[in-house]
């Protein structure tokens, strides 16, 4: 190696170290992120309360597939909740060491190095790494199995590359539901890849059909602990997906629906559930016009924003579209690599609009697509500077418009990344609390205001009490009492108890038929809800706030009060 390759290299390997370690810091704080609440730290501690895996109907998370959340039953066992997040992190080293082995053999260890670098530092990637998700186990499972299947077709069709991406796509599944849309996509991949790899005088289509379902067998039996599982509980091996082909199955009882009031995004999703589409939904909430409409698969790649429904909950990089679209015109070196150039990109293609026309707009739901993307932006920067180097015919010249060239765009890529990183040093804020400035409690408080309360009825309940939470937002992670989570907007406890037939039983019965001795709720959201209620409904809440003028914890915007039927109603 020579020597301005190998101080490339050195400083590539360099500025990965310093990305991990930046990224480990970043993690390094209590969970407070939405989602790791309400499901994936919330369930696996049901479960050790529990002693083992049972169902909680009142939770519809409970049934989703769970291959990352078991592995972090483990450190919560032990009464660490910060591990899982250097799990789910894991899975993205994983990604960038697939993406590495990849571009070594086909590009060379540079492009290898900033390819994985690349991957690592994109601000979707670091913001999942940095909290309990499931995505980047999901990412890493689909992206096996993609890569598999490439590699399948250059062993000259070896059955266990076969099997072993099918089980990777099942283990993907296994890991979170949008994995279905890849074991569409990667099972119609199979007879394409063999027909398109296969010698002409090998070329079958029976052969290529009897590929795909050796694939799609070994997908579900990987996947198949979670669909036995739901179909015992509840009929439907998929649940709560598609349960209107399941008619006939046994009822479950209603469960919980997540509601973020922080959030838009549950009110667009009803919206479209009313029948109209989100695109209609985006056009009245944020005023889109036709041509912003016809604009987003762009906009995805350039106008994320995180915790903003609008803008995808999420951001991406323009380069993943850029490089992709350059290398598009410029052919890889050899016939095998422009035939997966094109796998790739298909995945990809199929994926992403597939997804982008069956869910809401949310840069997390398509991120499966970011490793082969990642993978094509360097094919597409490899062909650039080839391209354009090609043209000087000094080799004097050449070497130097290379290195001017590669540096300029590969420091575009990195610190369009990089100041997206520096800036969630201001948003997390690791550093006071890793410097023991902040404490553990200080810390959630600042990001979950319903902390203090929520520690507040911990210390003074049994844990089997049972707490009426009402705009809570399902985030049950940190209470160790029993909570009944009400979102009245939904057809819940509160609008199933207003539409009775039975007008004459009082809100107090129905609290101690649920054995209910407590009410938490966030102040503003209940205040407006109540009030925006009809007289005769509020007059038949109003004996459940009997106490709301005397509670046992106010503050933060939270209220806390024992149930009693022996002090006269006050409206909150």
């Amino acid at each position: 190696m020579k020597q301005p390759e190998r101080l490339l290299t050195w400083g590539l390997i360099l500025l990965l170290l310093a990305l991990i370690t930046a990224t480990i810091i970043l993690g390094s704080v209590p969970p407070v992120d939405r989602d790791a609440l309400t499901h994936h730290l919330f369930v696996p501690k049901l479960w050790l309360q529990h002693g083992g895996i049972h169902e909680i109907p009142e939770i519809e998370f409970s049934y989703y597939p769970m291959n990352l959340d078991l592995l972090y039953t483990i450190p919560l066992y032990f009464g660490n909740d910060i591990i899982p997040k250097y799990i789910h992190y894991l899975f993205a080293l994983l990604t960038a060491g697939l993406i590495f082995n990849y571009l070594k053999k086909n590009l060379g260890l540079q492009y290898a190095l900033f390819g994985a670098l690349f991957f690592l530092s994109i601000p979707i990637i670091v913001k999942l790494s940095i909290t309990v998700y499931v995505d980047l186990g999901l990412v890493f499972f689909t992206t096996a199995s993609l890569l598999l299947l490439l590699h399948w077709a250059e062993k000259a069709f070896q059955w266990r590359f076969l099997i072993l991406a099918g089980l990777c796509c099942g283990l993907a599944a296994g890991t979170k539901y949008n994995a279905l849309v890849a074991i569409v996509i990667l099972t119609l991949l199979v007879p394409m890849i063999y027909q398109r790899a296969a010698a002409p005088g090998q070329q079958s289509n029976l052969k290529a059909i009897g590929f795909a379902c050796v694939f799609f067998t070994a997908t579900l039996a990987a996947f198949s602990p979670w669909l036995i599982k739901n179909y015992l509980w509840t009929g439907n091996p998929v649940y709560p997906l598609y349960n209107s082909l399941f008619h006939k199955l046994q009822e479950v009882p209603a469960s919980q629906q997540p509601f973020a009031e922080e959030e838009f995004i549950d009110t667009l999703q009803t919206f479209t559930q009313s029948g109209n589409t989100e695109f209609t939904a985006r056009k009245t909430y944020y005023n889109e016009t036709w041509w912003q409409t016809l604009l987003l698969p762009i906009r995805y790649f350039y106008q994320g924003q995180d915790d903003n429904p609008q803008f995808f909950d999420g951001k991406l990089t323009p380069f993943l579209l850029l490089l992709p679209l350059i290398g598009l015109f410029i052919r890889a070196p050899s016939s095998q690599q422009q035939r997966e150039k094109s796998i790739l990109l298909l995945f990809a293609l199929l994926y992403f609009f597939l997804t982008f026309f069956q869910a809401a707009l949310r840069i997390r739901y398509i991120v499966p697509i970011v490793p082969p993307l990642v993978i094509l932006s360097m094919y597409g920067l490899h062909g650039t500077l080839h391209a354009l180097t090609a043209r000087i015919n000094s080799s004097t010249w050449r070497k130097t418009g290379v290195l001017l060239l590669s540096t300029a765009i590969a420091g575009s890529m990195l610190w369009y990344n990089a100041q997206y990183i520096a800036g969630q040093f201001t948003v997390v804020k690791p550093l006071p609390y890793l410097r023991g400035e902040v404490s553990r409690d200080e810390y959630i408080t600042t990001f979950r205001n319903e902390y203090p309360a929520v520690q507040y009825a911990n210390a003074i309940l049994q844990p089997d009490a049972r707490v009426l939470c009402i705009f809570l937002g399902n985030r049950g992670y940190y209470m160790d009492f029993q909570p009944i989570f009400e979102q009245p907007y939904f057809n819940q406890l509160f609008a199933r108890f207003l539409s009775a037939k039975n007008q004459d039983q009082s809100i107090l019965d129905l609290m101690q038929q649920k054995n209910i001795t407590h009410v938490l709720f966030r102040d503003d959201l209940t205040i407006i809800w109540y009030q925006g209620l009809n007289e005769h409904d509020r007059t038949r809440l109003a004996p459940l706030f009997a106490n709301v003028a005397q509670p046992l914890y106010s503050g933060d915007g939270y209220t806390f009060f024992a149930v009693s039927p022996e002090t006269e109603p006050s409206i909150p």
